[in-house]
Formats: structure tokens, sequence, C-alpha cells
């Protein structure tokens, strides 16, 4: 379900300088970074570039979720960690992404651990928003 913008709560203002070899800055400056295109894809792989960002963004927000997820569950989720790993590759019309969110919680059996981040996928604005638009694999 979408939000109109009477909804919105906060409002993340980025912009970007040269695309994926140059910068990106907030408007309030907590975040200014050189991006370049990784080695991997002819870059000089010297600053961060976009899927580094979006990973990062992805895993804060999904333990953010799987936080919640665990209050609702009453599972101690205390020293988890959650690692997104996003692909970009080339498909029929440019480029794509594709995304492993990869979870470890110490303090749950695997069984219950697989539930809490199947439900923390569903809530998680990040999921939401790449559901059904990319390929999202979820480990334990």
């Amino acid at each position: 379900m979408s939000i109109t913008q009477s909804d919105v709560l906060y409002t993340a203002v980025a912009t970007a300088e040269n695309g994926r070899d140059g910068r990106v800055a907030t408007d309030d400056g907590s975040l200014d970074v050189v991006v370049n295109p990784p080695k991997a894809m002819g870059g000089s792989g010297a600053g961060t570039n976009p899927e580094q960002l979006f990973a990062a963004g992805y895993s804060a927000c999904f333990q953010g979720a799987l936080g919640v997820v665990a209050r609702n569950e009453n599972a101690d989720i205390a020293g988890s960690t959650v690692t997104a790993e996003v692909g970009i590759g080339k498909n029929d019309d440019g480029f794509g992404i594709i995304v492993k969110i990869s979870a470890t919680i110490p303090n749950v059996d695997a069984e219950t651990a697989k539930s809490l981040i199947e439900k923390a996928h569903q809530v998680c604005p990040y999921s939401k928003a790449t559901r059904g638009n990319i390929t999202v694999e979820l480990a334990v």
C-alpha cells in the first residue's frame, strides 16, 4: 500500500553531480562522497558507488524492520547483523540489479531466524519498494 505526501514523516534529499563518476551529497551535509564505477565495471573504484550506497541503505532498513518484527514476536535479536549484497549486470534493456539479504541472528534457532527475516521482508520499506521489480534472495 502506498503513502500520500501527507503521510510523509521525513524526506531525504541527495544530489548527484556527474552521475556514476562524480559526487553525491545530502542537503544537510551528513553525506558527501565521491562516486566512481567499480573496477569490475571499468572504473577506478576509488570512491563508493550507487550499488554500495543501496546495499548500505537496504541493510540498515532491513535491520530496522527485523527489530520491529522481533519486538512483536518477543524474539531476542541482540547481536544480529544484516548484510545486503547488491549485484549489477546487463539485462535486455541496459542494466539491472539483484539483491541478497543475509541475516545472522545468534540468539534464535534457524527456523525462528528464517521466519523473522521473511516477516521483516514483508514490512521493510526497501523490500516493499523493490518487490516485483528485482530478485531479492533471503538467507540466514
